[in-house]
């Protein structure tokens, strides 16, 4: 498989290269509260400082539905940016009006420049070609070369993605080529035994997923809140537990498939049941099969998987040699309900061979449980896009770029 990665687009001292990052970060009152996203765009930015080009920084942020938000603003990316990289970065308060040429022209070698959210132009995300493409090719004007590095926006057949790449001449940057790497890795002859541990909220988030790996992987852990619809597809009653009926069906098929292919699926023996959703809720712990019968009755709602399950679990993950997790174990967000995932991401430390941290909500979880990224062999930034990936989809931002 190729890939156009920077080395290909020459000489770029002196170049105005339009850099797409994925810089879609939580912000809370205009403040950062999670900024892992902007460091792992620094490798490509510095490289490309470093080899004199002038950089343009483009990214989305949010769904400001093709009009400009002051809440959806990268401005605070843009600061946050500056003081990762130690140097003045510049803020163009548009996309591709007055003052983002005006900045670009301002630009010295080395210089960087951080445009105003891509998504505040609705050409950005249009679904009609002609519409797309001319914002592209506004954009274009704004530079001599494009590297794309927001893996996490690949999947999308969006303007600053796939046109864009299609008008410069284009590469992709090192986050971008780091994570195939890792994604190949999970797919094709990985190391053994290996593990996937899913969570989340959703089944159906999930499906293309657990269907792709099933054949590939040694053993699927299952926890998060579609824990419960595995329970429910066994026969059990799980209360008020979120509970997507309509995968009943395709969750008994998931089931009988791994027993059929060998596949260990290990599902929780123990959960804590609250009485509400909240973080001062009432919780116990109570064996899988009895969630009705916990105190709560048929009000208790599973958080997190029991203290038992979540031992097993990060066992099974220690004794691994390749890791995959992709959702957290339960509310983490909510103390009393992040024991489950604190223990998975501490197994995922110990794994000796490849663990990565897969998902938005896993990223955030470790970070928040005080979990620094170089304990992990790698934490993904591709989100939807590195989920599309695992289940065998062809993504637009990624062909574009020469990959087969």
């Amino acid at each position: 498989m190729t890939l156009r990665t920077l080395e290909s687009l020459g000489s770029l001292a002196g170049k105005r290269v339009i850099v797409r990052c994925d810089l879609n970060v939580p912000l809370r009152d205009g403040v950062i509260t999670d900024d892992g996203r902007v460091r792992a765009s620094l490798p490509t930015l510095n490289a490309l400082i470093n080899a004199g080009a002038r950089v343009i920084v483009c990214s989305h942020l949010g769904r400001p539905d093709g009009a400009p938000d002051p809440q959806y603003s990268l401005e605070p990316v843009a600061q946050r940016l500056s003081e990762l990289l130690g140097a003045p970065v510049a803020f163009a308060r548009d996309t591709v009006g007055p003052s983002a040429r005006e900045a670009v022209a301002a630009l010295d070698d080395g210089g960087i420049v951080v445009l105003e959210n891509l998504r505040f132009n609705p050409g950005e995300t249009a679904k009609d070609d002609q519409t797309r493409r001319a914002f592209a090719a506004d954009l274009a004007e704004l530079g001599d070369a494009m590297v794309s590095d927001g893996f996490g926006v690949v999947h999308r057949k969006q303007a600053s993605v796939y046109d864009l790449a299609e008008i410069l001449p284009s590469a992709a940057g090192l986050l971008i080529a780091t994570e195939l790497d890792v994604l190949d890795r999970l797919t094709e002859n990985p190391e053994r035994p290996y593990t996937v541990v899913l969570g989340g909220s959703k089944v159906s988030d999930k499906l293309g997923v657990i269907s792709h790996l099933l054949p590939r992987v040694d053993r699927i852990l299952v926890g998060g809140g579609m824990l419960f619809t595995f329970l429910a597809a066994q026969g059990h009653d799980v209360a008020s537990s979120l509970l997507e009926k309509d995968q009943l069906d395709t969750v008994r098929g998931y089931i009988a498939e791994a027993e059929e292919r060998g596949v260990e699926l290990v599902l929780p023996t123990d959960v804590i049941v609250a009485s509400s959703f909240a973080a001062d809720a009432a919780h116990e712990t109570v064996a899988a099969d009895a969630i009705e019968q916990s105190t709560f009755g048929a009000a208790g709602i599973g958080l997190d998987i029991g203290p038992d399950t979540a031992a097993a679990f990060a066992d099974a993950v220690r004794t691994s040699k390749t890791v995959f997790w992709n959702g957290p174990m339960g509310v983490f967000e909510f103390p009393a309900f992040a024991e489950g995932t604190k223990m998975v991401a501490e197994a995922l430390t110990d794994v000796e061979g490849l663990s990565v941290v897969g998902g938005g909500d896993s990223a955030a979880a470790v970070r928040q449980l005080g979990f620094t990224d170089d304990r992990f062999g790698h934490i993904s930034t591709g989100g939807g896009a590195s989920l599309e990936f695992l289940e065998g989809k062809k993504l637009p931002g990624l062909e574009v770029l020469g990959w087969q």
